[in-house]
């Protein structure tokens, strides 16, 4: 008889490896992952068949996790501006709440672990977000460009204005407001 899998087991391994990968990088062992999530090194193989379904599978949560929050009263009837700030606000507010996930998200971003096919699965949280940007690309500076660079430029934006967050976090609003003004002039 097959054993029941508990979801709360999942979630632990899955925390487990967030914390591990943000901590060591991609290279974490799965039996620090294990010993963080209290279960049996044996045990995480019973959830995630390798160590690479695993990434996968830490790589389409956060991604879903980060995509929801933008979702989130999207505001789809809103203008370019108020769509792109609200894009960019939303995931700002993520990965300066969660560091030790956007941590891993980075890395898990640049693997070659991480299948197409994993990439293709967030397609459809990312829609409102993608119809953004792609319209950005279509728009002053950015025309010509090629696929994907209005994501980049937001997401380098994003990275100074976080790094100044970190020198001066009772400044937050006011640089996540100016940054995103930087990045609308240049952009727009």
């Amino acid at each position: 008889m097959a054993r029941v899998r508990s979801p709360e087991k999942r979630s632990a391994i899955l925390q487990a490896a967030v914390h591990e990968i943000a901590e060591l990088g991609l290279g974490a062992p799965t039996a620090m992952i294990a010993k963080r999530a209290g279960v049996a090194a044996g045990t995480l193989f019973t959830y995630f068949a390798s160590k690479e379904q695993l990434l996968n599978e830490v790589y389409l949560e956060l991604k879903v996790e980060v995509y929801a929050r933008i979702n989130a009263d999207f505001p789809h009837k809103g203008s370019l501006e108020c769509r792109a700030r609200h894009t960019w606000s939303n995931s700002l507010d993520w990965a300066i709440e969660f560091p030790e996930k956007r941590k891993a998200s980075v890395q898990l971003n640049v693997s070659d672990l991480i299948t197409p096919e994993t990439r293709a699965r967030t397609a459809t949280e990312r829609g409102t977000i993608d119809r953004t940007l792609d319209e950005l690309g279509t728009r002053g500076a950015l025309r010509g460009l090629p696929g994907g660079f209005p994501a980049a430029a937001m997401s380098a934006m994003q990275e100074a204005t976080m790094e100044f967050i970190a020198k001066q976090p009772k400044q937050r609003k006011e640089l996540m407001e100016r940054g995103f003004q930087v990045f609308w002039r240049a952009v727009r």
